[in-house]
C-alpha cells in the first residue's frame, strides 16, 4: 500500500473517484505523485467510457446519452480544470498583456464573461463530439482523451518554469521525479496507440502541437505555467482529442 502512496495522492487530487484517501501528506510525496497523473486520466475515462457503451447498447437517444456522459465526465473530475480554464480566459482577456495583471486576475475567484463564453463552448464541442461518437458506437476515446489530457501535465511540469513562488502546483514542480515523469509521459503515449492505433497516433500528435502552442503563450505571458493554465491546458486537450475523433470516426 506504501507503494501505491502516490497513485492514491494523485487520485485524489485530480478527481472524484473513490481512491483510498492517503492522509495528510509531505511535498516531496505530492511530486512523486505526479507521474501516475494520465493513469488517473485513464481511471477517469471509465467510468464515461462504460456508461456511453451502456446507451450504445441500448440505442438510447443520442442527445440525452451524450449529456449524461458529458456530466459524468465533469463530475469525475469536480470540475477543476474548467476553473483553470475559466481563470486563465479571463485573465488572459482582463491582462491586457501584462504579466501581474494577469497573475493577479487568476486569484479572483469571481468568473467574468470570457470565463462563462469559453467553458460554455468548450462543454458544446464535447457535448457534440460526445454524441458523434455514441452514434457511431465509438467508445474508446473517452479512455484516451482524459489519459492524454493528464500527460500534459508532466510534461509541462518537465518542460516549463513555474511562473508563481508559491502556488497550487508549487511541490509537484520543486519535487517532481523527472525520470519517472519521463516514463509515465512516454508510457501513456504507448497506451494511446494500442487504444486508437492509428487514430491514436493523430491525437498524440494533436496534442504535441496544442502543448507547443499553448506553453509558448504562456511563457510570453506570464514566463511559464500556473495551475490554472494547466488546468486549461487540460480541458482544451480533451476537447481536441474529442473533435478529432468524431472527424475520424465520420
Amino acid at each position: 500500500m506504501t507503494r501505491l502512496r502516490p497513485l492514491w495522492i494523485a487520485g485524489r487530487f485530480l478527481s472524484r473517484l473513490p481512491f483510498p484517501d492517503p492522509g495528510e501528506t509531505q511535498p516531496h510525496e505530492t511530486g512523486r505523485s505526479v507521474p501516475w497523473y494520465p493513469f488517473v486520466g485513464l481511471a477517469m475515462g471509465a467510468p464515461a467510457a462504460f456508461a456511453a457503451f451502456l446507451f450504445v447498447q441500448g440505442d438510447a437517444p443520442p442527445d440525452v446519452a451524450a449529456a449524461l456522459v458529458l456530466m459524468l465526465w465533469v463530475w469525475s473530475s469536480g470540475a477543476l480544470h474548467l476553473d483553470g480554464l475559466a481563470d486563465s480566459a479571463d485573465a488572459w482577456i482582463g491582462g491586457l498583456g501584462s504579466r501581474e495583471r494577469t497573475l493577479e486576475i487568476m486569484k479572483d475567484p469571481r468568473s467574468g464573461p470570457a470565463a462563462v463564453t469559453l467553458i460554455g463552448l468548450v462543454l458544446l464541442a464535447k457535448w457534440a463530439a460526445l454524441k458523434t461518437l455514441i452514434l457511431a458506437g465509438v467508445v474508446w476515446p473517452l479512455l484516451a482523451a482524459p489519459m492524454l489530457a493528464r500527460a500534459q501535465l508532466p510534461l509541462l511540469l518537465l518542460t516549463t518554469p513555474y511562473a508563481r513562488r508559491q502556488g497550487m502546483a508549487t511541490d509537484q514542480f520543486n519535487h517532481l521525479p523527472k525520470r519517472a515523469a519521463w516514463l509515465s509521459v512516454s508510457a501513456s503515449g504507448v497506451v494511446m496507440l494500442a487504444l486508437g492505433g492509428w487514430p491514436g497516433l493523430a491525437l498524440i500528435l494533436a496534442a504535441l502541437a496544442l502543448y507547443r502552442i499553448a506553453r509558448r503563450a504562456m511563457l510570453a505571458r506570464i514566463s511559464g505555467f500556473t495551475g490554472d493554465t494547466a488546468g486549461a491546458l487540460v480541458e482544451l486537450t480533451e476537447t481536441l482529442a474529442l473533435l478529432l475523433c468524431a472527424i475520424l470516426i465520420e
